[in-house]
């Protein structure tokens, strides 16, 4: 095959490789989640269409190895019979990650729906635009960052605000909600007790844990890194300022693929575009 052949075939999900001879297929989740139909269909592919592996990508996309270049259209057309589409190449909006956040303990959202509608509004809705560079998007449903929010383009962090309720705390000399912050956050210091919004991360740990109901939420919503990516540059995103909601999140996830097509140079990822333009520039023209 051509190299422009081959470089037409990625475009289209099907990666060639290392034998020279062969494809594989990554086929898109919208959430990392596949039905138990789904995956009778890809175990099908990969009998007929590959060498019967099936391969699990970081980013919550499966590859079907050892694809024939006469297999490419057939393994094409079974996959979308189940409503898959191989994809998640190129200078785009790349397929969703997203942690378990809506079935965890630890969760303090529905990471999964969340990310099917940034799937639908951006990977699907700007499947079509092309952008600077590879745009990757991640959501985590805690503080516990399982998926690496702040390693990607844009990464949503699930929260909970609280606040302590002064009237209500007792000032207890064993207080449940100090022995449960995992951050160290809620201390008692001579007799009071202190709680220092520097250092909680709103985790909501302590929730639950005060028997007078002392500590109380008072804003679920998403805490935004920007400009992170993980490779053989690495650059941790910058944590823009407040909470906010879905709808905002998603609204700015929008504002950030457009500045990044405006204002991107080729080539350039989206951190990069940030420290040229600087992070408070950056911040402004998301929020405004």
């Amino acid at each position: 095959m051509t190299q422009e052949e081959i470089k037409g075939l990625k475009g289209q999900g099907f990666l060639f490789n290392k034998d020279k001879a062969h494809f594989s297929a990554r086929i898109i989740t919208e959430n990392g989640v596949i039905t138990a139909k789904q995956l009778q269909v890809i175990s099908k592919a990969s009998e007929e269409f590959g060498n019967g592996n099936v391969a699990l990508t970081t980013r919550m996309t499966v590859e079907v190895t050892g694809i024939t270049p006469a297999n490419v259209p057939k393994m094409k057309a079974y996959i979308e019979q189940e409503g898959m589409v191989i994809g998640g190449t190129g200078a785009k909006v790349r397929p969703i990650v997203a942690c378990k956040g809506t079935v965890c303990v630890f969760g303090l959202c529905d990471t999964q729906g969340v990310a099917t509608e940034i799937h639908k509004r951006f990977y699907e809705g700007y499947g079509a635009v092309t952008l600077p560079h590879k745009f990757k998007i991640a959501v985590g449903g805690c503080p516990n960052n399982c998926v690496k929010p702040e390693l990607n383009d844009i990464g949503l962090v699930g929260q909970r605000v609280t606040k302590v309720n002064e009237a209500t705390c007792k000032q207890c000399s064993n207080c449940g909600v100090e022995k449960k912050c995992p951050m160290g956050a809620i201390t008692r210091t001579q007799g009071q007790v202190v709680y220092d919004r520097e250092i909680c991360n709103n985790c909501s740990r302590c929730i639950g844990h005060c028997p007078f109901g002392a500590v109380e939420p008072t804003q679920t919503g998403y805490r935004i890194y920007v400009g992170g990516r993980w490779g053989k540059q690495t650059r941790k995103g910058d944590l823009l300022d407040g909470v906010y909601s879905k709808e905002e999140a998603l609204d700015m996830i929008e504002k950030a693929i457009l500045l990044f097509k405006e204002q991107g140079v080729v080539g350039e990822r989206f951190g990069t575009m940030i420290d040229r333009l600087g992070i408070q520039y950056v911040q402004q023209q998301l929020q405004n």
